[in-house]
């Protein structure tokens, strides 16, 4: 079996958690990474399949660096969203437990987006991770080719990579947009809470817009987007300010399965990013949830039956159920 682990002041094969990853490029088969508990103050890539990299404890193994899209790199261009991720992790069969990883850069009025977690790939499965940032939080991939107008400009359907992937019991925090991508993704019993960084508090919302959770941009044609199953939104947001999600892209999947749902997300529940067209090609759909403020969802955001609730089980999701549970 390969085994590395990552411990600080000599604890470890290797005290970096891009020393661990470089070791793993240069094995062969399946790798297991263990990281003892600590501040790894650091920007870590992986790219390479089938690897489990286990932490400690997800409050004490904590991975955090500070890149942010306004930064500016030597020759004084930006360095954008996609540069900005504190951990990338590139590839198959990858499995991450117990870990919290950070973007402390801080919020987006200020900084412009900062990835704290960059997950691309298929099969991919995350436990009792803590993912914290404030915009653009979460990213899951694949990395569209074009940054400006993704509806049209779509790549070719040969050049969209599969990208299946499992949160259970995470925590995900941010601001706006924090959970954001093209990849197939069902959150399980996981806690998403909305911070008051005041991102969008200015003339152009009237001081009614705090935050959007989630920023869906799948795929046309892709069968499902994002599902939070008994997922909590929490947050320190003022009253009835967050909105559930926008649309990055115009056929944005997002589905709510019997979830909790905090008096800081606003009762039309999901914007349509001033798209139009959005609200006939988008599909944003609740079942069962539990809200604390009167839901008023208007007429282009589904309320599911029993029967059409039970498409979005994780073995229909993912369609071959890959994950450890």
């Amino acid at each position: 079996m390969n085994k590395i682990v990552v411990g600080q002041y000599g604890k470890g094969q290797c005290d970096s958690i891009q020393q661990a990853f470089d070791m793993a490029m240069n094995m062969q088969g399946h790798v297991d990474i263990q990281i003892l508990n600590g501040i790894y103050d650091e920007k870590a890539v992986l790219q390479r399949n089938d690897v489990t990299i286990i932490g400690e404890n997800a409050k004490n193994t904590v991975i955090t660096y500070d890149d942010y899209a306004k930064k500016l790199l030597p020759d004084g261009t930006p360095y954008k969203t996609f540069r900005t991720a504190t951990l990338k992790l590139s590839g198959n069969n990858i499995i991450m437990k117990n870990i919290s990883v950070i973007n402390r850069s801080g919020n987006g009025r200020d900084f412009g987006q900062a990835i704290a977690l960059y997950a691309e790939g298929d099969r991919m499965q995350f436990y009792n991770c803590r993912l914290i940032g404030a915009q653009d939080t979460l990213f899951m991939g694949p990395e569209p080719e074009c940054k400006v107008n993704c509806e049209q400009s779509l790549p070719k359907e040969d050049n969209v990579i599969n990208a299946r992937q499992y949160y259970k019991n995470c925590y995900i925090r941010g601001d706006i947009d924090f959970i954001f991508g093209g990849a197939t993704a069902y959150f399980n019993h996981c806690e998403i809470y909305s911070q008051y960084n005041i991102t969008e508090d200015d003339d152009r919302y009237e001081g009614r817009v705090k935050g959007y959770v989630s920023a869906a941009c799948t795929w046309r044609g892709q069968k499902y987007g994002y599902v939070f199953r008994k997922c909590r939104f929490t947050g320190d947001c003022p009253e009835n300010t967050v909105y559930l999600g926008r649309p990055w892209r115009i056929y944005a999947k997002t589905v709510l399965l019997e979830c909790e749902i905090g008096k800081h997300i606003k009762v039309e529940g999901w914007h349509d990013w001033d798209k139009p067209e959005a609200r006939e090609t988008a599909y944003y759909a609740e079942y069962h949830c539990k809200y604390e403020n009167m839901a008023r969802r208007e007429d282009w955001i589904h309320l599911l039956s029993a029967k059409e609730a039970k498409e979005y089980t994780k073995e229909k999701v993912l369609w071959e159920y890959f994950c450890e549970e």
